[in-house]
């Protein structure tokens, strides 16, 4: 399995905080959650399989700290329904949450109330970057445009047609999309999008699209999709008209993953997912315990808190018919607790 990082913003921080002077109950005290002392994970489609390994890795890094962890969110992918629970969250009186805001602007003002009332926001894998949030978990999305484009004309050549299917509103969905569109227009111009259709995650409306596409485009080379939903929809039609299509993908569902162990999906790209949760808790933590470091800045003045990183690349993973196995979500939750 091969990792991918480019950007790891948290060492900076980390380093910082080792040369920290704390107050004395802290240096006594270390750091650790007090009594009672809770962090959300908040996200839409919440039986969605890919929550499972961040929500470890949030849980695990929360258990060396004697923190409790709960796991929130909606089962709708409707943004109005996920604000409705991050706002049933804040009742409770969080340390922190770590949010995958559905969509970025609606969740502007929900953060920001949050922050000012003494939750720390940290956003993981989709952004609100124009909010108050202390902190962004992601893997590269222009990494891995680049890496999926470089892959289908290394399987196709430089000269053949291509489609994409998208889920508009979703910022690292919408990035994972128009980068790869960029990079091809300017590295090789031979390569034609032929088919570009909204599915938004819908399996069904994938298979549909796909169809389409197919129909309108006999000569289809490739396609890539932003993640494993619609990749589900689009390998169903592409196998029922029995046509040689590419498939790439971003994400992984226990679906996808059999099709890339049978041959129908070329490979996927998968965001090192208990990093994302790992890491994500971390800086959930810090932002909410910010009082153990005094970096060399103005935020006393300025009155922000002082964790602040921009960008923390969890890195990805290629997951091929090779390394399919090392991501059998059973054979990795067996013998953990899923709460």
């Amino acid at each position: 399995m091969r990792q991918f990082a480019i950007a790891v913003a948290l060492a900076p921080a980390l380093a910082t905080l080792s040369l920290a002077n704390p107050s004395p109950a802290t240096a006594q005290e270390g750091l650790h959650c007090a009594s009672g002392e809770t962090y959300i994970m908040n996200v839409m489609v919440s039986g969605h399989p890919y929550w499972v390994p961040v929500y470890q890795g949030f849980k695990q890094a929360a258990e060396a700290f004697g923190c409790t962890t709960v796991f929130s969110g909606t089962p709708d992918y409707d943004i109005t329904k996920q604000i409705a629970s991050f706002e049933q969250d804040m009742v409770k009186q969080p340390a922190g949450i770590l949010v995958h805001p559905m969509q970025s602007d609606p969740f502007i003002e929900p953060i920001n109330r949050a922050i000012s009332d003494g939750t720390q926001v940290v956003t993981f894998a989709a952004d609100s970057p124009k909010s108050n949030r202390s902190a962004y978990i992601t893997s590269d999305n222009l990494a891995e445009a680049k890496f999926a484009a470089e892959e289908i004309v290394k399987q196709i050549g430089e000269t053949g047609q291509y489609a994409v299917l998208e889920n508009p509103g979703q910022s690292n969905h919408d990035l994972r999309v128009t980068a790869l569109i960029d990079y091809m227009q300017q590295h090789y111009p031979g390569m034609e999008l032929v088919g570009r259709q909204a599915t938004n995650q819908d399996s069904t409306a994938a298979y549909r699209a796909t169809a389409s596409i197919l129909q309108a485009n006999p000569e289809l080379g490739a396609i890539w999709i932003p993640e494993a939903g619609s990749a589900e929809g689009a390998v169903a039609a592409i196998l029922e008209a029995k046509s040689d299509v590419l498939v790439m993908h971003a994400d992984i569902t226990p679906a996808t993953l059999e099709h890339i162990k049978a041959g129908n999906i070329h490979m996927a790209l998968n965001p090192n997912q208990g990093m994302q949760g790992f890491m994500g808790f971390m800086a959930t933590f810090m932002a909410a315990h910010s009082e153990v470091f005094d970096p060399f800045n103005d935020y006393r003045t300025s009155g922000y808190n002082p964790v602040q990183i921009p960008f923390i690349d969890n890195g990805f993973a290629v997951i091929t018919k090779d390394n399919a196995d090392s991501f059998d979500l059973n054979t990795y939750m067996q013998g953990r607790d899923p709460a």
